[in-house]
């Protein structure tokens, strides 16, 4: 199929009308209107209805959004790929969620460019949903994440299991500054810690958040190995009798793309893992 057409069809959902699809992509109606006549006849159903207000979806147009996005993203991510650097017979696409980006994904594509220097590297950092959606997609080959996707043809392992744990800045403890460490924490934090339920103060942001607390004080709940080098030095402390909280990180990929390059690049990934003890220097955003 003509990516062109994918694209005509997302630009009219996105603009609600061919009218406006066709000032966008800088064309006639009747090039943006016979585009999706094409369309139709290939899919063999109607995607849109049209009225004097614009065009609306159908059932069927709904169900090929998803589709639409699929083929437009592949077709980008070969265009980035292709052609292979020179000296490379293969590619990489790796991911992992923003606070995993440094030291974890970095350390990886680090090791990977050393230890297997006849592959080109793709990495990306973003959000949990976003990099499962692309391994479902076949977009990227394995992400790190930390609420991972059970489906048919994902294989999910546990890469490693980190503790949250409540420290506080030993000369200013207050005020207590909630870390958004996802939905299955959020649900454990507040039936555990009910007083701290709504807090004045949050972050999504991990670094954030640390940042914070550094410069103006305050408690909150970090992965052990971030702040184990400000415990250590006496600018943190442990809160006492504070519940402690599971924080496990997942790898995830697609079992119909595994390959001998792929389960390699597992392998230097968990050396990485276990020689990475610190990463409060690391994870700190000023250093």
């Amino acid at each position: 199929m003509d990516i062109e057409l994918a694209r005509t069809f997302l630009e009219i959902v996105r603009t609600g009308s061919l009218v406006s699809a066709a000032e966008r992509l800088h064309v006639t109606q009747t090039a943006i209107t016979a585009r999706v006549q094409k369309l139709e006849q290939q899919l063999a159903c109607q995607l849109f209805i049209r009225s004097r207000s614009g065009a609306s979806l159908t059932a069927d147009g709904e169900a090929f959004v998803v589709y639409a996005n699929q083929l437009v993203q592949t077709w980008e991510a070969a265009r980035r790929d292709l052609p292979l650097p020179e000296g490379c017979h293969q590619v990489l696409h790796i991911g992992g969620e923003v606070s995993l980006g440094n030291p974890m994904v970095l350390g990886w594509v680090s090791a990977l460019h050393r230890e297997m220097p006849g592959h080109a590297i793709r990495s990306e950092v973003s959000d949990g949903e976003s990099l499962l959606h692309k391994v479902e997609m076949g977009v990227l080959d394995a992400v790190l994440v930390y609420q991972p996707t059970y489906g048919p043809g994902l294989q999910v392992e546990q890469l490693m299991e980190e503790k949250l744990i409540r420290i506080r800045r030993k000369d200013k403890p207050e005020p207590y500054v909630y870390i958004d460490w996802g939905q299955a924490f959020r649900r454990r934090h507040d039936a555990a810690l009910p007083e701290c339920a709504r807090p004045a103060l949050s972050f999504n942001l991990g670094p954030l958040a640390l940042q914070y607390i550094l410069e103006h004080g305050g408690s909150g709940y970090f992965r052990t190995r971030v702040v184990q080098a400000y415990l250590d030095s006496g600018v943190f402390e442990r809160v006492p009798q504070a519940p402690e909280f599971t924080y496990p990180t997942y790898l995830v990929y697609a079992r119909e793309r595994d390959s001998e390059a792929l389960q390699q690049a597992f392998r230097v990934l968990r050396e990485v893992v276990a020689g990475e003890s610190d990463w409060s220097q690391r994870w700190d955003p000023v250093i």
